[in-house]
This record gives C-alpha cells, sequence and structure tokens, in this order.
C-alpha cells in the first residue's frame, strides 16, 4: 500500500488534535507515513502518540535550522521524491496553507485546500465547503502526489494502532537568501483550551455589547471548560482580541458543543462554526439568522441566560 505523508503539528512536545485527524484522513487513501521536523528530540516526545493513531512510519528530520517553515517544505519536497506518496496530508492552519501551497510549486502537484473530506480509490479526490457552507464541492487531483490541507475539526479522530517504525531522514541546508526567527513568543492565551482544539466554544458576540460584558462568555466557558471565540463583529468592536476570532476570516471550529451568545450568524461567523456537532444560540432577536442552524435556540437576554446556565452547570458538577 503506498504512503500517506502527514505533517506533524506540534507545539511545546504536545501533537495537535488536527494531525490526529490527518492521520485518520490518511487512512482513507494509504498507509500514513508521519512526518516529524523541529529541533533536536522533538520526535522522542511525539511517537508514542503518533503510533497510537494509526502512523505506521514515523519519518525523524530534526535540525536547528530556523529559516521560517522552509526546513518543513524541503524535507517533504525532499520525501515527495524519495517515497513517492499517494498524497500528502497538512493541517489547514496559517502556517500549514503557506508550507503546502510552496509544496505544491515546488513539486509540480495538485493542491486542493481547505477540505472537510478526502477519498481514493481512482485517483485522490477531495470534498470542499465552499461559499460560507452554502454548497458543497468534489475536486480531483490530476498529478501525483497532491498536497492536500484539511480544515481541522472536519474529520473526527479514530484511534488506530500503527508500527510508529522511525526512520532518520537528512533535512536539506538551506539554500538562497531566506528569513530566520531570531525568537518566538507564544501567545498567552491561559488555562482554557486553544479555540480550534477545544471540544466545547462558547463565543460571543455584538450583542455582548462591550470588552468588560466579555466576562459574562468567559465566565460560561470556564464552568464548561471551553475555550472562549468571537464574532467579527466582535472582534472589529474591540471587545475581544483577533485571535479567538472565528469565521470565515477567522478560526474554523467544528466543537463537540457552540454556544452562540449574542451572535446574529452572519454567513461570514457561520462558515467557522457550523459543522459543530450541537449549536446552543441566544439572542434577544428571534429572526436571527443563528437560529437556523441551532439545535437549540434561547430567545432572551444574554446577561440573563449564560449566568443562569453557569450556575446550573456548577450545581451538576457539584
Amino acid at each position: 500500500m503506498a504512503e500517506v505523508l502527514v505533517l506533524v503539528d506540534h507545539v511545546e512536545g504536545e501533537v495537535k488534535k488536527s494531525t490526529f485527524e490527518l492521520l485518520t484522513a490518511a487512512r482513507s487513501l494509504g498507509e500514513p507515513s508521519a512526518v516529524v521536523v523541529g529541533a533536536p528530540g522533538t520526535a522522542q516526545k511525539l511517537s508514542a502518540a503518533l503510533a497510537a493513531n494509526g502512523a505506521e512510519k514515523i519519518y525523524v528530520a530534526e535540525t536547528d535550522r530556523t529559516d521560517f517553515l522552509t526546513p518543513q517544505v524541503d524535507v517533504l519536497a525532499a520525501l515527495v521524491g524519495s517515497a513517492s506518496p499517494t498524497a500528502v496530508l497538512v493541517s489547514a492552519s496559517a502556517d500549514g496553507k503557506e508550507i503546502a501551497g510552496r509544496l505544491a510549486v515546488r513539486t509540480g502537484s495538485a493542491w486542493l485546500n481547505d477540505v472537510i473530506g478526502v477519498a481514493g480509490g481512482d485517483g485522490v479526490s477531495a470534498t470542499h465547503s465552499v461559499f460560507g457552507g452554502a454548497f458543497i464541492a468534489e475536486a480531483k487531483s490530476n498529478t501525483e502526489h497532491p498536497v492536500i490541507t484539511l480544515r481541522p475539526g472536519a474529520v473526527d479522530v479514530e484511534a488506530t494502532a500503527g508500527a510508529g517504525t522511525e526512520q532518520q531522514v537528512e533535512v536539506p541546508a538551506a539554500s538562497g537568501r531566506g528569513a530566520t526567527v531570531q525568537s518566538t513568543e507564544p501567545i498567552v492565551g491561559g488555562d482554557r483550551p486553544e479555540l480550534t482544539e477545544a471540544s466545547v466554544v462558547v463565543s460571543g458576540g455584538r450583542g455582548v455589547g462591550s470588552a468588560d460584558d466579555f466576562a459574562v462568555v468567559e465566565g460560561l466557558a470556564d464552568a464548561l471548560g471551553a475555550a472562549v471565540g468571537a464574532s467579527r463583529a466582535a472582534v472589529d468592536s474591540g471587545y475581544y482580541p483577533h485571535q479567538f476570532q472565528v469565521g470565515q476570516t477567522g478560526k474554523t471550529v467544528s466543537p463537540q458543543l457552540y454556544i452562540a451568545l449574542g451572535i446574529s450568524g452572519a454567513i461570514q461567523h457561520r462558515a467557522g462554526m457550523q459543522t459543530s456537532k450541537t449549536i446552543i444560540a441566544v439572542n434577544k432577536d428571534a429572526e436571527a439568522p443563528i437560529f437556523e442552524i441551532a439545535d437549540f435556540g434561547v430567545v432572551g437576554d444574554l446577561f440573563q441566560v449564560a449566568p443562569q446556565l453557569k450556575e446550573e452547570v456548577a450545581k451538576r458538577k457539584g
């Protein structure tokens, strides 16, 4: 069975959930092979989790190179040449999309971007959710080893043990002029889950009214052990930082539970969260578009509903 390369997305010795989704998707195309690019010692921390989620082979490419994203592209391009994989899967994050685009150009491959599903058979095909989720489009690669970016949360993780056989890979030397990372500083997000990784998300919109009043959203999120999100309207109004924006021009989430507080449900926002398994909306406007996709809706004041919900959650926990 042909290999399917999966670029491992990792932070501080932890594999991100999106990588496990990639490994699950890869099994429908061939034999998943994880590709770890990072500083020396990185793969040792990740290999057990990768094998437990289906990686039959783990390519270990450890390097001290700090030029921005090019080591990943160089390693994947070399592996495309040597392993001739069925496809290369990368998470559809900001960095992932840039890596994928560079790799596709480097290898002369088709690029299927921001897909929500993949399928094998007669070539490699992918499913896209387009125009804010209004349509589903099917695309098929006309080249060998297409590069595919998969939207986080689009695939349910199915943990299946793999052999996890490690193979060392040489990282090509940097060539030409390139950017060098002088220092890195992680975004301080507190103790809450990362937005795209969370199983529960509580988001606030323009209806929250102010940055100070976003404490109501945060309070409910903390009671549920959830991540906090915000609509574009809330972000543009200065209520919450841009890094937490959910929507077509923000982050795409697909949690088990999504609670929308004071969000009207414009198509821009819905495109980033409508694949959530269960959606609860709270809005004073009974005609708000968010109710069209909500599984449960409450027509009411979020400043009355959210605190009551928080109290009920606390009672159940107690």
